[in-house]
């Protein structure tokens, strides 16, 4: 796993895009921005003379390296994309979906649905125009992934589904959903990068992480979060999630697409929200142990670049089992610098009960190395 693109800035922020008034949140250390929308972007829309939410299909062409049939694309995929409106106690907000079952299902991010997770309203719109009230089944903050449902007598067009294990960069590839509101709007662009690692702000005052990330220069905006990153047979293979953010020459960060997207990647994503189909949630392993970060000049003292300090260890479980004690400092993670929780939490999701965990640590000044097992939750 590779950590993600650093913004040009060295000390980039992260927001969400899921309330009211303009979008601010906690920082991740890197300038990732949730592309979901505020009620606040809307009504701008709605003063320049764009009604949000109204359905307007863009199509843009792909880049000089090679390109999808972009229009032909949209005619097979659109009817498979919904609009997503959320009110809640803090505001509304919009975001974007995929249809996945010609039952109702329907795929987002955690993110676009949070505001309504703790009482709270989702319709949706589809691409023809009709609007449905939805309940959420299920979502998972540590991937901001979740999934939807409509109630419809027909059946519902299905978006097919690719493989994201087969792309490679360079490969042209078409977003698809409803940035700043506007539903059924089209962009391309090439796959710019693969196996992204990105922490993206979640609403359990925790990070969600795009584990393997899809990066690509098709034109992400606030509102195109959950919609669908696809092939040029128009097959699924990601979920729009995060967009890179730059400072401006006011040092205000962007809001909008700088050719630096982020998309949860289909192998990922759609298992995850079958599971979520089937109980309402999703169990990853655990290593039965809490970890904090070290600041720096703490770390400094015990000579190290990074750690993480053992707050405390389940009695009995992996961490304890495999002689981690409450004091210990975690310095390395599966041969990787123990510089964030973020580490081992994209170990813990993209790992299974009874994987083994190298971890490196420190005990009254002197290093050790051990393994963890990790067991079901």
């Amino acid at each position: 796993m590779t950590d993600g693109p650093r913004s040009t800035d060295d000390n980039p922020s992260a927001s969400t895009d899921t309330g009211t008034a303009t979008a601010s949140g906690r920082s991740t250390g890197r300038g990732w921005l949730i592309a979901g929308l505020t009620t606040a972007v809307a009504l701008t829309l709605i003063a320049g003379g764009f009604i949000a939410g109204s359905v307007a299909t863009v199509v843009l062409g792909g880049a000089s390296s090679g390109s999808c049939d972009a229009a032909s694309v949209a005619d097979r995929v659109l009817p498979t994309i919904v609009t997503i409106t959320v009110t809640g106690p803090g505001g509304s907000s919009n975001g974007s979906g995929e249809i996945i079952t010609a039952d109702g299902y329907i795929l987002t991010n955690n993110h676009v649905i949070a505001p309504a997770a703790s009482g709270g309203q989702l319709s949706v719109r589809f691409s023809d125009g009709d609007e449905e009230r939805a309940e959420l089944v299920g979502r998972d903050p540590k991937t901001d992934l979740a999934v939807i449902k409509v109630h419809s007598e027909d059946a519902l067009p299905v978006i097919d589904e690719g493989d994201s294990g087969s792309l490679v960069v360079g490969q042209p590839v078409v977003a698809l959903g409803a940035p700043l509101g506007l539903s059924s709007t089209v962009t391309a662009g090439i796959v710019s990068a693969l196996g992204r690692t990105v922490p993206v702000p979640s609403d359990d005052d925790r990070n969600a992480i795009l584990v393997g990330a899809i990066q690509t220069d098709a034109s992400i905006n606030p509102g195109n979060s959950g919609g669908a990153l696809v092939d040029c047979r128009g097959r699924l293979v990601g979920i729009n999630t995060a967009i890179a953010t730059v400072p401006g020459s006011d040092g205000q960060r962007s809001t909008g697409s700088v050719g630096i997207g982020f998309a949860v990647p289909q192998s990922l994503a759609v298992p995850i929200a079958h599971q979520l189909i089937e109980t309402g949630e999703v169990a990853y392993p655990t290593a039965g142990v809490d970890l904090v970060p070290i600041p720096h000049a703490v770390s400094a003292r015990y000579g190290i670049a990074d750690g993480l300090y053992v707050y405390s260890v389940e009695p009995g479980g992996p961490a304890a089992k495999a002689g981690i004690r409450p004091g210990d400092v975690v310095t390395g993670l599966n041969g990787r610098a123990a510089s964030s929780v973020d580490v081992l939490t994209a170990i813990q999701l993209t790992s299974e009960p009874g994987d083994k965990v190298t971890v490196d640590f420190l005990r009254g000044g002197r290093r050790h190395t051990t393994e963890v097992t990790l067991a079901a939750p």
